[in-house]
């Protein structure tokens, strides 16, 4: 090829190269530059809430620890294989910090937490401060504080700190409306995980309206779920949206690096913050029944006409608020005080509102019919731990009997199985693998109605089944030392 013709040909390759390089080139640009406003935006979002986060360290007082391993601290809602390691991965950092640090004053814990309040306020979470000697909150500007205890909440394990602030106005985070917060967006941790002071973690909301631990202890909140990274130390920290606001506490974790944190929503964490600045404590109330969504139980909720949500009555404590009361198990929960409930967290939120010993107003729905039934919550007992949760079931397998055997409820038998002697029979025989044991009857139980009708000798149980439709399901209350509760008994296979 000549010289000339090599030339010209590359100048004409410049050419097209000049006319299609920059359109590649401003598509790059443009999708880099949206990823560097998200970057700024986390960026942000730090510099905006760390400097009202703060480090909170504790002194125990001595034989705390010990009294933790007892079985009185926030371990104990933990899995004992996390709670296990989580003791001793803590033991050991607490004995170098002593080594290393042998002529300071030392502090055997450490969290964090978030200013609210501009006059010194602090959120954070009662097993954080807990057992607490000495307290010892620092800002990001290295500014130390000595902080005291307003006022703590074992159920929903949120505490309130105070200091004196040497400026008035001191930097605050927002909390934001955690009910406007939506499944996907992104969630920021601000934090002290392993003693990394002020680190941030981004993730996502994983799920709303958790009950992970209030499933097995009374803490009566639900959960925000976040995969943001949350470690020990994080726990009392913020976990903020885009917008920088608060909206959740960050409370616990599911297993070390799984992804799965958990945070007390912000509204709750308001709702109780104020009442214990206010007070100095909160109190909880009960209406002392067990419960589940109508949802969760679809053989029972094929029966309904009339609505297709609701909180269903499963239990009643028996000398809970609502043991004397016209609610009855089975009853399923519509409205309090007119405010409508779908949902076990609408009727926790409800009720937690209200005042112990001032009546509230339930709309039910019982045998199709509408109706309503008044109770008065009580004052939750402090050493009440453990939440009325339903039973597990057993898978439903197939029968053709319930799988019961009855006999009239003699004040023998009342003794015998250290119940008390009410209208019934009770139930001494539960065949292994039947449609009952499936439901959790069992010996000991006295069955009071049959689809609603009272049945008090073997008689009548027996003629109350002739009409009865396993298909279609059946309706049982039961009383017995437990309380009254109700199962809904349905054959498999439709």
């Amino acid at each position: 090829m000549k010289p000339k013709t090599y030339l010209c040909l590359l100048a004409a390759a410049g050419v097209l190269t000049g006319t299609s390089l920059p359109m590649i080139t401003e598509a790059a640009s443009a999708d880099l530059d949206i990823a560097r406003k998200l970057n700024q935006a986390f960026i942000e979002v730090a510099d905006k809430v760390s400097p009202a986060v703060v480090v909170v360290k504790v002194k125990q007082k001595p034989g705390a620890a010990e009294s933790d391993e007892d079985g009185g601290g926030f371990f104990d809602m933990l899995p004992p294989g996390l709670r296990r390691r989580l003791e001793e991965q803590f033991d050991k950092d607490r004995k170098e910090q002593q080594r290393r640090r042998p002529s300071q004053r030392q502090f055997d814990g450490q969290g964090s937490g978030v200013v609210i309040r501009e006059d010194g306020y602090i959120l954070t979470n009662r097993h954080v401060v807990e057992n607490a000697e000495e307290i010892e909150v620092s800002f990001k500007d290295g500014t130390k504080y000595v902080a005291k205890v307003r006022g703590m909440d074992p159920q929903s394990d949120i505490a309130v700190l105070k200091i004196e602030p040497k400026d008035a106005h001191l930097p605050t985070a927002r909390l934001a409306d955690s009910a406007k917060t939506r499944v996907g967006e992104f969630a920021i941790a601000i934090g002290a995980p392993f003693e990394l002071d002020y680190s941030v973690t981004v993730g996502h909301v994983s799920a709303k309206g958790r009950r992970v631990v209030s499933d097995t202890v009374m803490m009566d909140q639900d959960f925000i779920q976040t995969d943001a990274s949350i470690n020990p130390g994080n726990s009392g920290g913020p976990l903020v949206n885009i917008e920088g606001e608060v909206i959740g506490i960050n409370t616990m974790i599911r297993g070390m690096r799984t992804g799965i944190g958990f945070a007390v929503p912000s509204n709750l964490a308001r709702e109780i913050s104020d009442k214990l600045i206010a007070d100095g404590k909160f109190t909880h109330v009960w209406l002392g029944i067990g419960i589940d969504n109508l949802s969760n139980d679809k053989d029972l909720q094929k029966t309904i006409k009339t609505i297709d949500k609701g909180v269903v009555v499963k239990r009643i404590e028996p000398n809970g608020p609502s043991a004397d009361s016209d609610l009855e198990p089975g009853d399923i929960i519509t409205a309090v005080d007119g405010k409508q409930v779908a949902t076990v967290p609408d009727l926790k939120n409800e009720i937690r509102l209200k005042e112990a010993g001032k009546p509230v107003t339930l709309e039910v729905v019982r045998d199709d019919k509408k109706m309503k039934v008044k109770v008065k919550p009580d004052e939750l007992p402090e050493n009440r731990l453990a939440f009325n949760k339903p039973a597990k079931r057993a898978p439903v397998e197939e029968t053709k009997s319930l799988g019961l055997t009855v006999k009239p409820l003699t004040r023998e038998l009342a003794e015998e199985y250290d119940t008390k002697k009410v209208d019934g029979v009770i139930v001494t025989d539960v065949e292994p693998g039947s449609l009952a044991e499936s439901r959790g009857i069992k010996a000991g139980d006295i069955i009071t109605k049959v689809n609603r009708k009272p049945v008090t000798s073997p008689k009548e149980f027996r003629d109350a089944f002739k009409d009865a439709d396993l298909k279609k399901g059946v309706s049982i209350q039961l009383g017995g030392k437990d309380g009254k509760r109700f199962e809904f008994l349905k054959e498999s296979g439709d």
